[in-house]
């Protein structure tokens, strides 16, 4: 047998992954379990709770809060990629994941989190128009123009998933079917792979993760720095609208920094706690805390839970 046919053996697609997760250790997993069921029951009804109020109350029917509604139904489809899972595993000492369903939730991992991304930018860019043109922000923010912002972000997420899933399905694998990781993210299937043209695949499918997350960061960064002047020369009218970007800054830094610190910083044997860790707080935290953020620091968000309670009582 000749060294090109061993080598085509050995480059190949395994039919299962086996996922590292954080313990074998009984009791750590039943904590782990009971964590993460009461993670996923408040942040599906907390971001239910959002969306039911936008849908309900006309005086949240502006395009701020359209755009909350639609982040608070990518929050629920995000952690629902991950979460259902890392529950299953809690209850398994062997956590494995098939190929295909390995590349699915990368899929949907990276859909999810794209169209989040063009979202918050998407987001921030409204905050822009409201404060910086508050005269022609009912013609430059119309239902139509809103409405085609949110299909951007859906489409450009679904577009960039798409291709970076075909390559991750194209990666051949040098017999290592272990993920060292809590569940199917591309830089640790990328590690897990060997071939001469593997860098290639790399480099493309980071250029791709890289224009969507980078081209988010900075529109929103060019945005507030916009937002920032104004307020500065307009003073206190423009600063009580600018209280209504502070929730939107705040979920913006939880999001974008740990999935920079897991991306971009070079990976360590002494850092897989760490990634462990910053991969739940973007994957599935975030997700949790974004309803309490907007609730807690929207003036409108809680007067209109205030009118449902009262409805209900």
């Amino acid at each position: 047998m000749t060294p090109e046919s061993l080598q085509q053996r050995n480059l190949s697609s395994p039919t299962m992954f086996l996922l590292s997760g954080f313990s074998s250790a009984h009791r750590v997993q039943v904590t782990l379990c009971l964590c993460f069921s009461l993670v996923y029951l408040v942040t599906v009804l907390g971001n239910l709770l959002i969306m039911t109020l936008v849908w309900l109350d006309k005086h949240l029917h502006s395009p701020m809060y359209t755009f909350l509604g639609h982040l608070s139904f990518l929050d629920i489809c995000y952690s629902s990629v991950t979460l259902p899972k890392l529950l299953g595993d809690s209850f398994s000492l062997k956590r494995t994941i098939s190929f295909v369903g390995c590349l699915t939730q990368i899929y949907f991992f990276l859909c999810f989190g794209g169209s989040e991304c063009m979202l918050l930018a998407a987001m921030a860019y409204d905050r822009y128009l409201a404060i910086c043109h508050p005269l022609h922000y009912p013609a430059l923010m119309s239902k139509k123009m809103c409405r085609c912002l949110v299909a951007i972000s859906w489409l450009s997420g679904s577009f960039s998933s798409l291709i970076q899933a075909f390559l991750a399905a194209h990666l051949p694998f040098c017999g290592s079917n272990m993920i060292d990781h809590l569940f199917c993210e591309m830089p640790f299937l990328l590690k897990a792979s060997c071939s001469p043209n593997a860098p290639l695949n790399k480099v493309t499918m980071y250029v791709l993760a890289g224009t969507i997350a980078m081209g988010s960061f900075l529109l929103i960064l060019v945005s507030y720095v916009h937002i920032i002047r104004a307020v500065l020369q307009k003073g206190a009218g423009s600063q009580r609208t600018f209280a209504t970007c502070i929730s939107h800054l705040t979920v913006v830094s939880l999001f974008f920094g740990a999935g920079a610190i897991v991306y971009l910083v070079p990976h360590s044997s002494s850092s897989k706690k760490l990634d462990k860790v910053l991969a739940l707080l973007y994957a599935i935290v975030t997700p949790l805390l974004n309803p309490i953020i907007y609730s807690l620091r929207n003036s409108e968000v809680k007067q209109a839970i205030r009118k449902a309670l009262h409805r209900e009582v």
